[in-house]
């Protein structure tokens, strides 16, 4: 398994897979992507898993993270995590937040995020905000 910068064009196909299917491609580009870190993990050298971080002042926030379905449950994203984690540790980064699919809010926990605010939708997908402050660990 390697973890590395990648392009952000280099994330759609995963995005567009996993997240919004439903929607067309361009639906999974996001506005600030051309500015944006992108990380992509490889396995046998095929990318399984993406991430978008969008730093903005002192804050981070992740985005449009997924992990392709036969690679889940494998540690990958825990890896992908702890990657983004540790770079963000590097900077002048105090939040670092997204916004959860609910159905992930267990494995957001593992790794010190609290939700804050209440749940919303984003069509049909019930969402909770997450954050984690940095520095103060």
């Amino acid at each position: 398994m390697k973890i590395a910068r990648i392009p952000w064009e280099q994330t759609i196909d995963i995005r567009h897979e996993m997240l919004w299917p439903d929607k067309p491609r361009t639906f999974c580009q996001v506005e600030g992507d051309e500015q944006a870190a992108h990380y992509g993990c490889f396995v046998d050298e095929i990318l399984v898993c993406v991430a978008s971080v969008f730093v903005n002042e002192n804050q981070a926030r992740l985005r449009k993270f997924a992990t392709l379905e036969s690679h889940q449950n494998q540690g990958i994203g825990s890896a992908m995590l702890n990657h983004i984690l540790e770079e963000l540790s590097q900077q002048t980064v105090s939040l670092f937040w997204f916004d959860a699919r609910e159905s992930a809010l267990g494995f957001y926990r593992k790794f010190g995020f609290e939700p804050e605010g209440n749940r919303f939708f984003k069509g049909d997908i019930p969402y909770v905000k997450m954050a984690k402050r940095l520095g103060l660990e």
